[in-house]
């Protein structure tokens, strides 16, 4: 696919905008009890929005075991190419974009061991007891169990979406970019916007023109200890390793243990700093990865729209003094109902009509709701190693 110039990326979301009621009509409902509408965002109280993204797990995959949730794990059963059934049972899928397609199978979503050269691994999962931080942080905060991944397909389309509203690439090319990004806007609006890496930068596709904005995680740590965090701050676990299993964001074939840890240490530097009172922490995951979710992807308002079909469920964590604990949330979300609070908070325009159209995550909040007490979570520190001869 060729890249979209910023001209024609413009005109083309002008030109959609007509659609935007498509993003709440395609909402399932919400639960009872869901507060009423919300703040000022001046008044909201939320000063500071911090991202975690993760990498590669399915919704029913890592948390279909929450409870009131609307997750299934046990007792699903898939057919293979030859016609040979399995179940679901506790556990490097095909996540590519034609891969997607077969497991999504035309809204069947039952194509899983289908796709590639699948094993029965795409269609394990995690019990609670299995995840240090996830299995006690999300019963205790707010968990959206009707976000999506913004795109049918891998990794680097759907990161994009997170920084830009839109993809100009289907696949993981490492081609340049030049799409504007939410970075953009923040400076434009002469706001502290600031990524944070600890290995690979997703910011490197635009050569030098973010790198007075990338710090270290080291870094991170540091400013939300001495109570400087920008307005807008996304934190990316280490990347490198995937391959050999090494890595510490969850893609496969790497150890959770490894990404539990370091969700744990993200989520205390956060909720011991003294910007705390005033922080929206988000923890979510770029893409399913490949594994399995019985909820059939609604369709969203793009510039593109071969591009419309959004990827499956993907676990969203939200932890904040506004997070009611234990709730779940079922409005419809992607990566760009990020971007929408991000808009909504400081009075920035819209990237693209998929943004302009996408559900604000500030909805997941309860604003009537202000947490006082923060637990803390132990979790063993991990840190993978490769195996001997890999």
């Amino acid at each position: 696919m060729s890249q979209l110039s910023r001209r024609q990326f413009l005109y083309s979301s002008a030109a959609a905008i007509g659609s935007l009621s498509m993003g709440r009509s395609l909402s399932w409902a919400a639960p009872a009890g869901r507060p009423a509408g919300l703040p000022r965002p001046e008044e909201s109280g939320i000063e500071h929005v911090v991202v975690a993204m993760m990498e590669n797990r399915s919704f029913d995959h890592l948390l279909g075991w929450l409870p009131r949730a609307d997750g299934r794990q046990f007792g699903l059963i898939y057919k293979n190419s030859q016609g040979v059934a399995f179940k679901t049972h506790p556990p490097d899928p095909d996540h590519s974009y034609d891969g997607a397609r077969v497991e999504y199978n035309d809204g069947l979503c039952d194509g899983w061991l289908r796709a590639g050269t699948n094993d029965i691994y795409s269609i394990g999962y995690y019990t609670r007891r299995d995840l240090p931080f996830f299995g006690k942080a999300a019963p205790d905060w707010t968990v959206c169990d009707r976000y999506f991944a913004p795109f049918m397909g891998p990794t680097y389309p759907n990161r994009l979406y997170q920084h830009t509203a839109v993809t100009d690439r289907m696949d993981d090319s490492l081609s340049p970019s030049t799409l504007p990004t939410i970075w953009d806007l923040l400076d434009d609006a002469k706001l502290d916007g600031r990524y944070y890496h600890s290995d690979t930068s997703f910011l490197d596709l635009w050569g030098l023109k973010y790198t007075s904005i990338q710090q270290s995680y080291d870094q991170f740590l540091a400013d939300c200890a001495a109570g400087d965090l920008p307005q807008v701050a996304f934190v990316d676990p280490p990347l490198k390793g995937e391959s050999g299993g090494t890595s510490t964001d969850d893609h496969p074939h790497g150890d959770l243990r490894a990404g539990e840890w370091w969700l744990a240490q993200t989520y205390r530097a956060v909720t011991t700093g003294p910007e705390w009172k005033h922080t929206v922490l988000i923890i979510t995951f770029d893409e399913s990865g490949g594994f399995f979710d019985h909820v059939v992807p609604p369709a969203a308002p793009d510039v593109d729209p071969a591009f419309e079909l959004r990827g499956f469920r993907v676990p969203c964590l939200i932890v904040s003094p506004f997070s009611a604990p234990g709730r779940i949330v079922r409005d419809v979300y992607d990566h760009t109902s990020i971007l929408k609070m991000i808009e909504w908070r400081w009075s920035l325009p819209a990237l693209s009509v998929r943004d302009a159209a996408a559900n604000n995550l500030a909805e997941a909040l309860d604003f009537s709701f202000v947490r006082r007490r923060v637990k803390g979570y132990a979790v063993p520190q991990f840190i993978s190693v490769a195996c001997p001869g890999s």
